[in-house]
């Protein structure tokens, strides 16, 4: 018989069980990738970041079984490591497709066309925020601004920039992730799985030919702190003129 609490409207479950062990051959992969992890710290508990990205490239979101591992492997508590885990919004929480795509709604994006095309695709794809396609090849979600101003609006697939997009070309991208096309990003290296994506982001070597030289850059907007940081001397922006008033205007 199911508790009930002094709210009518809530109901008290049983305790949730423990997570279940990984496979006995998975556990030991982990925990050898894990070692290697931890070995680049001087305090283990300082591993735990790329410890949830390691879980989360097994099965493409940090599980219960993930969080456990994490904290067996660190001594902490599974309270400890669940605090981390949801915390931050690159730990996916529920199963997620191959393609993360996320549209940038921060101001400049937005007002450049971000708010359309986050609109647009939630249409074409039948899905909503932090949602995933019925073919499980895509989850659509609206990030927070990654530093690529200049290149508003921009679309991020699996972290990689697709840059000044639009309501038809962001379609055309997703259309050709679910179709399996090959897809470049703008800047940067080609795309690979979200959970290949985690593994790179744990601190794994990226092993796909040319992928490490194939870095991308920031854009000249972004860089003109730095020029001038430098003395580097910049060709002067040219702005159109203002139109003349008119003359009934000029008195005034």
């Amino acid at each position: 018989m199911t508790a009930q609490s002094s709210n009518p409207g809530v109901q008290l479950g049983m305790p949730q069980l423990p997570a279940p062990d990984y496979p006995a051959e998975v556990r030991a992969r982990l925990e050898r990738d894990a070692k290697e992890v931890i070995a680049r710290y001087p305090e283990s508990r300082s591993a735990l970041l790329p410890l949830l990205h390691l879980v989360q490239s097994e099965e493409g979101h940090v599980t219960r079984t993930g969080m456990q591992f994490c904290a067996d492997v660190l001594g902490l508590t599974t309270a400890e490591v669940t605090a981390v885990a949801t915390f931050y919004t690159m730990y996916r929480r529920k199963p997620s497709g191959d393609y993360q795509v996320g549209v940038c709604t921060n101001t400049l994006c937005a007002v450049m066309g971000g708010d359309a095309i986050f609109e647009e695709l939630k249409e074409h794809l039948d899905v909503g925020n932090d949602e995933t396609t019925d073919d499980g090849a895509i989850t659509l979600e609206h990030i927070e601004c990654n530093a690529a101003c200049d290149f508003a609006p921009v679309v991020m697939v699996n972290w990689e920039f697709f840059d000044n997009q639009t309501p038809e070309s962001a379609k055309r991208l997703v259309d050709d992730l679910r179709a399996g096309r090959e897809v470049q990003p703008t800047r940067g290296a080609s795309l690979c799985t979200f959970k290949e994506t985690a593994r790179i982001l744990a601190g794994f070597p990226d092993e796909r030919p040319g992928a490490v030289e194939a870095t991308g850059g920031a854009g000249p907007a972004s860089l003109v702190g730095l020029r001038l940081a430098k003395g580097e001397a910049l060709p002067p922006k040219v702005v159109s003129p203002r139109p003349s008033r008119p003359a009934t205007e000029e008195g005034e």
